[in-house]
């Protein structure tokens, strides 16, 4: 049986307007459910955020690690490029270890979760709360200073959630 080209283009098109129309629905839905005015559970959405970070984190962590290994391991990589690409290597296991110390003592403080970012400019401490007292924002300024080299100026603190 052999369908007439007319036939199949109504056809095509009638399925067309078929997945328009639940398209519509499932998002009139969706935006229902969401604006029904159940509360949004802030906890849930600060852990995702302070987890999506830590997962992007460690891909970009895992690229630029393949990336100084492919260096390190070429042939045709000059022994000052290799020796430049093991150096940037250290530098980031220190700073990586740096980083997960500097959480966990955020962390240590009370504070639900802490990401700290370094980098050459300076820190940045995102920390899982709405508000900041000055009493805490002290608190993450004196373990930066004494664990890193970097001044007051340089260190940025930013409640989350």
């Amino acid at each position: 049986m052999k369908i007439k080209p007319r036939t199949k283009k109504i056809l095509v098109l009638s399925v067309m307007v078929a997945l328009l129309v639940a398209t519509g629905v499932l998002n009139w839905a969706l935006n229902d459910r969401l604006t029904s005015g159940d509360p949004v559970d802030v906890n849930a959405v600060t852990e995702t955020f302070f987890a999506a970070y830590r997962s992007d984190r460690e891909a970009t962590r895992e690229s630029e690690f393949l990336y100084l290994d492919a260096i390190i391991t070429s042939e045709t990589s000059s022994e000052a490029a290799k020796t430049a690409a093991e150096e940037q290597k250290l530098g980031l296991v220190e700073r990586m270890e740096t980083e997960m110390q500097l959480e966990t003592l955020v962390k240590a403080k009370g504070f639900d979760d802490a990401i700290v970012t370094l980098s050459d400019e300076g820190v940045n401490v995102v920390v899982g709360t709405a508000e900041l007292t000055a009493e805490q924002t002290a608190q993450i300024y004196d373990i930066i200073r004494s664990e890193t080299d970097y001044s007051l100026a340089d260190v940025k603190v930013i409640p989350y959630n």
